[in-house]
C-alpha cells in the first residue's frame, strides 16, 4: 500500500539553495529534493545551472503542516531580509505518493564520471565505459547518494586518491557512516578495500544499500547494518562520514576512537560556512588535519589519526 507524503516546495535563487536545503533537511528529518531543470548532462562540468532552484521537503501525514508552513515562510522571510526590497515566493503545499516520489526524478539521473576511474551508471541506463573504468550501477531509490551532489563527489574523489596511494598488501578496512544509497561503500569495494561496513540509522536507506550491493554483486564484500556508531566495535583504516556538520562534531570522539593509528577520516556534508565549526570540533582529538576540498558551497575535510587513544 502506497504512503502519502506532504510535499512543501520553495523556489529560491541558486545561491540560496544550499542554505534552504540544509534548513529543510533539519526541519523535516528527511532528505530534500533539489530541482534544476538543466541536468541532462554526462558530467557535472556540462551542467547549465538555472538561476532559480526548487527545493522540496517531505513530511508525513501526521505532521502539523500548518506549523511547518509557518516555520518555512518565516525562514524565507529572514533570507529575503538580507537584501532590502527582495522577496521570495511563499512555500507551496501538495500531496505525493511514495512510489511517485521514488521514481519521478529518474529522467534526470544520467551516467556520471567522478575522479579518474569511477563511472556511476543508473541501473536502468547503459553507458560506454573506458577500459580502466570502475563501474558502479546504482538505483538510490529514496536514499541519499547518486554521486551528483558535491558532498558525495568530494568523498568519492578523496577515497579513490587515498586507496590508490596506499602501499600494496592488506586491503584497508572501511567504515561508511550514513551510507544512504551505499555508493561510497560500493566504490571502496571496487577500489580494492575490505572488509567494509556500511551503516545508516534509516532502515529504508539500509534496504536501498543492500539492493544496490546485490545489483553490483558486492553483497559478500560489504556488510550493511542499521547499527548506530556508538554500538560498533573494532577500528577502521578509512572512515567516511557524509552527514551534517553538527552531527559530525557530536560524533568526533567516537570517530577518533574507531580510526586505526595512521588511518584516514573523510568528513563531508559540510557547508563552507560551517568548516570552522567542524575543524574546531575535531581539534581536541589526535587527528592531523590534512586538507580541505571544495565544490560549490560544500567542503570535505581529510584527517589522519596520529596516535592511539
Amino acid at each position: 500500500m502506497s504512503e502519502t507524503w506532504l510535499e512543501i516546495a520553495c523556489e529560491v535563487p541558486a545561491d540560496l539553495a544550499d542554505i534552504l536545503a540544509t534548513y529543510l533537511t533539519e526541519l523535516s528529518g528527511n532528505g530534500v529534493c533539489m530541482e534544476n531543470l538543466n541536468v541532462d548532462a554526462f558530467s557535472p562540468v556540462e551542467i547549465i545551472h538555472a538561476p532559480n532552484r526548487i527545493i522540496k521537503a517531505y513530511f508525513t501525514s501526521n505532521d502539523d503542516v500548518d506549523a511547518r508552513l509557518t516555520d518555512i515562510a518565516a525562514f524565507l522571510d529572514r533570507l529575503a531580509a538580507r537584501s532590502p526590497g527582495f522577496s521570495l515566493p511563499k512555500p507551496v503545499l501538495s500531496h505525493v505518493r511514495s512510489e511517485d516520489w521514488s521514481s519521478s526524478w529518474k529522467v534526470n539521473f544520467k551516467p556520471l564520471r567522478i575522479g579518474r576511474r569511477l563511472l556511476i551508471v543508473p541501473s536502468w541506463e547503459e553507458a560506454q565505459p573506458n577500459p580502466d573504468d570502475i563501474i558502479l550501477h546504482l538505483d538510490p531509490g529514496m536514499a541519499f547518494g547518486t554521486g551528483g551532489h558535491e558532498t558525495t563527489r568530494l568523498c568519492l574523489e578523496m577515497l579513490e586518491q587515498i586507496i590508490d596511494q596506499l602501499p600494496t598488501g592488506r586491503p584497508p578496512a572501511v567504515l561508511d557512516l550514513g551510507t544512504g544509497s551505499g555508493i561510497l561503500a560500493m566504490a571502496a569495494a571496487q577500489l580494492g578495500a575490505g572488509p567494509i561496513l556500511a551503516v545508516d540509522i534509516d532502515p529504508q536507506a539500509v534496504e536501498v544499500a543492500r539492493e544496490n550491493l546485490a545489483i553490483n554483486n558486492l553483497t559478500e564484500r560489504v556488510e550493511c547494518r542499521s547499527t548506530p556508531l556508538e554500538a560498533l566495535a573494532g577500528t577502521y583504516d578509512i572512515i567516511l562520514a557524509n552527514i551534517l556538520a553538527e552531527e559530525l562534531v557530536r560524533l568526533a570522539p567516537q570517530l577518533a576512537v574507531r580510526l586505526t593509528e595512521g588511518g584516514m577520516l573523510i568528513l563531508s556534508g559540510i557547508l563552507a560556512e560551517k568548516e570552522p565549526l567542524v575543524r574546531n570540533g575535531f581539534s581536541a582529538w589526535p587527528l592531523e588535519y590534512c586538507e580541505t576540498r571544495r565544490q560549490g558551497e560544500w567542503v570535505a575535510l581529510l584527517y589522519r589519526k596520529t596516535s592511539a587513544l
